[in-house]
Parts: C-alpha cells; structure tokens; sequence
C-alpha cells in the first residue's frame, strides 16, 4: 500500500471514530459528564503510558521540564482539552450533540480568527468572506436558539486555542497527549475519590459492561489521535482539509437520524451558512495549496500559518501540527 493510500486510510480511521463518539458516550449513562470526563483522563494517562513504555520513550520528560515555558504551555493546553472534553461529553449526554457538531463545523473559522486577532496574520478576501458568513450564521441560530449557541462556541474556541498553543509546542502525539493527560490525573483522581466516598460512584456499580467501557475511554481517547498523526505525516494539507469535516457531518447524521434531535428551518437555514462558509473558506485553501505546490517543490518544508490549519480534528484530541512536517491542523482533538 502506498504511504498516500495508508494516509487516507488512517485519516478515515480517526475521523470516522469521532464521528461516531457521541454513541459512545451516551453508552457510559448513567456515569455524568464530570465523572465521565475524569476516566477518560485517568485511562489516557495509563494507556499512553504503557505505549510509551512498550516504545521506550519515556526520555522525552527530562528534555521538557528542562523548558520552564514549555511545561506553562502544557499546563494551558491541558486546560484548554479539559474544557473542550468536558463540554462535548456534556453536550452529547444532555441531548445536544446537533450543537456539538455545529462547534466543530465552525472551529475552522474560528482558527483563522485566531490567526487574525492572536498571530497578526493577514487573510485573504475569500477568507474574510468565510468570516463574514460564519457570523452571520451564528446570528441565525443564535436567534433560533433563543440564546448564543453557548456550547459550540465554547467547543470552538477552546479546540482553536488549544490547536494554538500545541503549534507553539511542538510535542509529538503520543508524548503530548501523555504529558497534558498527566497534568490533570490528580485532580481527576480526586473527584473520582470524591465521589467513591460520598458513594455516588458508577465505576464497578452498574454493570461489567459499563465498567470495561470507562476504562477503555482512555484507548478510545488515544487511538484516533495515533491514527491522525499517522494521516499528517502521509497526506498533504488539501487531502486533510477534505476529510476533516466527516467527524461533524457524522456526529449531526447521529443527532438528527439516532437520537432525534430537532432541527427546525431557522435551526438548518443556520447551518447551511455555516456550510456555505466552510465551501468557500476550503475552495480557497485548496487553491493556496495548489499555489504553493507549483511554487514550491516541497511544501512539507513550509511553514503553514495558523489561518491555513483547517484540518482539525474532533473532540479535542490532536498534537500533529506541531511542526511543518505535519501541518494538517492546529492543535490536534478534540473530545
């Protein structure tokens, strides 16, 4: 197989897993979002730390707590992927995972955002169109919803300025994942304690079942950000900015088609703005793209600004933008 072909087959790999994430979730119930979000930091921590071990690289530690401002930035992005995991498992198991995937949706807008506002970095007309679109659909759904769509922006914005600070860090996946997972084990094992003492605890209470299924949240966390770091080291910007939006169309096809969620006319006038946006914000990306492939024999040497990453992925769980090697998007995942 060719490393093109296994790059795509990667990329579907990942994103068909976060496209299909909500049902996973809604099978931890009665578990809540907090509890939830605990385990799968406290088994991402264990299940990277085996893989780690298995591969031999536990090295890399000693290199970053020697970089004072490395470890502030692991500590922000760990943050900023608790925030974005905590509001996606809560959106999916409070019956809006149609507002989840319109926050992934726009995330792309929002990276070019930051790219303006944080990075200084100047857009093209076609990406300033894009904007302007995206607006105005927030505009439309915030009218439908009676309120700002709180949560997908929340989802947005925290995946966006996550991606942000892992450019800047330059962590590989696994070791990235490792370390920010490791930063929030105690406060996790805590509550976990917390609620094994005030004996509202589901872990081991409910069913066998339910009990391997919070462990393997943290395989569940990890291996679709494997399988993204693979796809980025093999497929060219285009080829990730194309398939990035499966994830979101997948997790609206379960809101609408399995969990029923309503969509009203107001509700998908909305969304088809926020598509209308993605089309001309991607036509343009693959055009600059194209651009600089003639321009440049080998463009995995460029270095890609934050406004070009669009390929991002889903549910907060990504590090492979770390270098321009790997610029598939920013941040790299997630939820």
């Amino acid at each position: 197989m060719t490393p093109l072909r296994l790059g795509y087959l990667y990329g579907f790999g990942a994103y068909l897993i976060w496209g299909f994430f909500p049902l996973y979730l809604r099978l931890l119930r009665p578990a809540g979002p907090l509890e939830i979000l605990a385990h799968r930091i406290v088994w991402s921590v264990v299940f990277v730390a085996l893989l780690l071990a298995a591969l031999r690289n536990v090295g890399f530690l000693r290199a970053l707590l020697r970089r004072p401002w490395a470890v502030a930035g692991v500590v922000a992005a760990a943050a900023l992927i608790a925030v974005n995991w905590g509001a996606y498992i809560y959106g999916v198991n409070s019956d809006r995972v149609v507002e989840t995937a319109l926050g992934y949706f726009i995330n792309p807008l929002v990276v070019v955002l930051l790219g303006v506002t944080v990075l200084r970095e100047r857009l093209r007309p076609a990406q300033w169109v894009a904007l302007g679109i995206g607006a105005s659909a927030v505009a439309v759904l915030t009218v439908d919803y009676g309120r700002l769509p709180w949560l997908a922006l929340t989802l947005a914005f925290s995946f966006a300025g996550y991606g942000l600070v892992k450019k800047r860090l330059g962590l590989p996946p696994a070791e990235g994942l490792f370390v920010e997972s490791a930063v929030l084990a105690l406060p996790a094992l805590g509550y976990l304690a917390w609620l094994t003492r005030r004996a509202e605890s589901t872990f081991g209470h409910v069913s066998a079942g339910h009990t391997v299924l919070l462990v393997l949240a943290g395989a569940a966390t990890a291996i679709p950000l494997l399988l993204f770091a693979g796809a980025t080291n093999r497929l060219p910007l285009s080829g990730l900015g194309m398939i990035q939006y499966l994830a979101p169309i997948l997790q609206l096809g379960c809101g609408v088609l399995i969990f029923h969620e309503p969509m009203p006319p107001a509700r998908l006038a909305g969304f088809a703005l926020v598509w209308l946006a993605l089309i001309v914000f991607t036509a343009d990306a693959v055009g600059k793209a194209r651009q600089n492939r003639r321009t440049h024999p080998h463009p995995r040497d460029l270095e890609v600004p934050v406004a070009e990453m669009s390929a991002m992925p889903p549910l907060g769980r990504t590090e492979s933008a770390a270098s321009p090697r790997s610029s598939g998007g920013v941040g790299q995942g997630t939820a």
